[in-house]
């Protein structure tokens, strides 16, 4: 969940289809090292877009998505009324299920979008002010809690360190992946860190704000985020794909992509499927959501166009902190919701990306058109790795592509010669 749309959704690494099962405790993946049962190269065959479709430009995003690695990709485009949908791929590497459109995944970072739009509701009540103090409403807990705003932890300008950076806390997601870690433990590993800037004097993501907000939100309602999430977003809106994994509530089958983490450090890619690992366990407000690309589709749109809230709490989403050189995009991000700045013309939305998953959900910003697409893998070593350094520019040209098909306009030759990019993919197919 730390990378924004793809450089800020690589970071918290936070069904139409068919019918979801529950999965008992027992049946869950145990706790794996390379080595043992659950860590194998896939052999995914030969890519596959099912039945021919009518959109040419996201079947040539979806062939290359799959080409780099992912074992599934899936996509949906609205323009106003219609709708076309394309899916790729495998959902589960074991049964050779076919991705499908509709399929469930973790939405990742997205859940940051709908923890504000909770934050703002309460804003419309009178039960919070954006620019009070955290100390406020969560007294003792946050170091310089004083001098830290509801706004900053919103806008990611706090300062605050995010626990996803700490290198032994990812490692331990990894080597104990059922571990259940409260918010209070996640804290923890975030404040052993200094702060990146004093409060309001820079901008960098952090999953840490998200946490905080989330302890805010179910200490001011007195209600799970579980539950806030069903009843004043979900419900309403009609999202019956969409619920907030409560931590190990996570319903996979037929109507599930499994996702997959990508250890690199070897001669070859190991996949590993992280399908049942308990995001609500350590995603939590920053990434515990479960949605599928119509969900989230409907969801961003009826956020812009102020559905959700009022409409002078939709322009405090839209303002935004200019995003810093070098991030790897440009933009700028409000609270919770991002302005990306593409070759084809600006969007807003967010990105989302855990152990297993990479979400884009981003619509103009009336509303009325949207593009949301997912690919099943994520790395779980991805510093300095030219297999992941070419699949993250092809992911960040299918996501331009993308957009440009949205908005109906031509993709330039630039995103083109991107998205085509030769390079060694994560896995070769057959």
């Amino acid at each position: 969940m730390t990378a924004v749309v793809v450089t800020a959704a690589a970071a918290l690494t936070a069904t139409g289809a068919g019918t979801a099962v529950a999965v008992a405790a027992d049946e869950r993946p145990a706790a794996a090292t390379i080595g043992k049962p659950g860590f194998a190269k896939p052999d995914f065959g030969k890519p596959d877009l099912g039945k021919p479709g009518k959109n040419d430009v996201m079947e040539d995003v979806a062939r290359r998505m799959i080409g780099v690695g992912p074992p599934g990709f899936a996509s949906r485009i609205g323009k106003d009324h219609r709708v076309s949908r394309t899916a790729a791929g495998l959902a589960d590497i074991a049964t050779k299920r076919p991705m499908a459109a509709r399929d469930q995944f973790e939405a990742g970072s997205n859940t940051k979008t709908f923890t504000a739009v909770l934050i703002l509701q309460l804003v419309d009540r009178g039960q919070l002010k954006l620019d009070a103090p955290v100390s406020r409403y969560l007294p003792g807990v946050v170091p310089n809690g004083g001098n830290i705003t509801v706004r900053m932890l919103l806008n990611h300008s706090s300062g605050l360190y995010s626990y996803t950076a700490d290198r032994d806390f990812m490692a331990g997601l990894e080597s104990d992946p059922q571990r259940v870690w409260t918010d209070r433990e996640l804290l923890a590993v975030a404040f052993k860190h200094e702060p990146n800037f004093p409060p309001g004097k820079d901008w960098s993501y952090s999953n840490t704000n998200y946490t905080l907000l989330g302890m805010i939100l179910e200490k001011l309602t007195g209600k799970s985020l579980p539950v806030l999430v069903q009843q004043r977003i979900a419900g309403p809106l009609g999202l019956r794909h969409t619920y907030y994994a409560n931590p190990r509530a996570v319903r996979t089958g037929p109507g599930y992509a499994h996702g997959y983490g990508v250890k690199l450090a070897g001669p070859e890619p190991v996949y590993v499927d992280t399908t049942g690992w308990p995001i609500g366990g350590w995603g939590g407000a920053a990434g515990a959501v479960i949605s599928n690309t119509d969900d989230l589709a409907r969801f961003f749109s009826a956020v812009l166009q102020g559905k959700l809230f009022s409409k002078a709490q939709l322009k405090q989403m839209t303002t935004t902190v200019e995003l810093p050189a070098g991030f790897g995009m440009q933009g700028g991000y409000g609270l919770g919701l991002i302005r990306l700045d593409t070759t084809c013309g600006t969007v807003w939305g967010h990105g989302g990306d855990t152990l297993g998953h990479h979400s884009v959900a981003l619509s103009t910003a009336d509303g009325r058109r949207t593009v949301v697409s997912v690919a099943t893998a994520e790395p779980f070593d991805a510093e300095s790795n030219p297999r992941w350094d070419h699949y993250y520019r092809v992911a960040m040209a299918a996501t331009d592509a993308s957009v440009c098909e949205m908005l109906d306009k031509p993709v330039p030759d630039s995103v083109l010669k991107d998205l085509h990019s030769e390079a060694p993919a994560l896995a070769t197919t057959k």
